[in-house]
């Protein structure tokens, strides 16, 4: 095993005005708000990877809509899913 060549005893001593956070990007809320710690909550439902052909223009859409937009795509899906899910039950 490799020994550290960390200075512990410096770390440890440093105030926080004394780190440099500048080559650090900021973090906003929302992206605060996704990186909830998941200990102790349900589990996430497992997702299951697939190839799905869209139209272009929908897909530069959502893309244009910035960072998880395949997330996004998928919680449309499912608001649909929901909301027929009444329906498809009624007509069996």
């Amino acid at each position: 095993m490799q020994q550290s060549q960390t200075d512990w005893k410096k770390i440890d001593a440093m105030k926080d005005k004394d780190i440099n956070l500048s080559e650090l990007p900021e973090v906003s809320p929302e992206q605060f708000a996704k990186t909830v710690v998941r200990k102790g909550l349900k589990p996430v439902q497992g997702k299951t990877q697939i190839t799905l052909r869209l139209d272009t223009d929908v897909l530069n859409w959502f893309k244009a809509q910035g960072q998880g937009y395949q997330t996004n795509i998928n919680s449309l899906l499912k608001a649909y899913k929901d909301a027929n899910q009444s329906l498809t039950k009624k007509s069996s």
